[in-house]
């Protein structure tokens, strides 16, 4: 077996056990208030119960179901919750893992942190801390050898105007 056939087969094991993932849920454009920690509030888009789920409690989506796995649409992945733009078209790539995966976010808009486990690390929107899954090195998918696993329902696309 080869090196990257055995990699990509240990990597597609990990993220079905581990979860990284999407789920196909309608997009509402409303927004709601939210007091943030040091009680100020800010707008957010109102997310459904399963972005909710996602986005604030750190869910993940079951693999291949989400909007975006498949997509090679051009544009700008922006966060679901404040629209903060995530992510560029030109760095998503298909890992087959089941979730839409980014070798690079836009300069200053994600954060990493490390799970209490050690185990994994969470990438978060930088601006409204919003989940949007977990990061990885070392898998060799890219020249870059960083994949973002991100959640469907955390991101939403604008597309590239034509």
């Amino acid at each position: 077996m080869s090196k990257h056939l055995y990699l990509f087969l240990i990597s597609l094991l990990f993220c079905t056990i581990t979860g990284c993932g999407q789920n196909n849920t309608a997009n509402a454009k409303k927004t709601s208030v939210m007091a943030t920690p040091n009680n100020d509030t800010k707008k957010y888009n109102t997310l459904t119960p399963e972005e909710e789920r996602v986005i604030v409690y750190k869910g993940t989506e079951m693999p291949y179901t989400g909007k975006y796995y498949k997509t090679k649409e051009e544009g700008t992945y922006i966060c679901r919750r404040c629209n903060a733009p995530l992510y560029k078209s030109d760095d998503k790539f298909d890992s087959h893992c089941g979730w839409p995966s980014f070798d690079d976010e836009i300069p200053g808009a994600v954060e990493r942190i490390a799970d209490p486990d050690g185990s994994r690390v969470e990438i978060i929107c930088a601006n409204c801390k919003g989940h949007l899954g977990h990061v990885f090195e070392g898998e060799g998918f890219t020249n870059k050898n960083t994949r973002h696993c991100v959640n469907s329902v955390s991101i939403e696309l604008v597309p590239k105007k034509k």
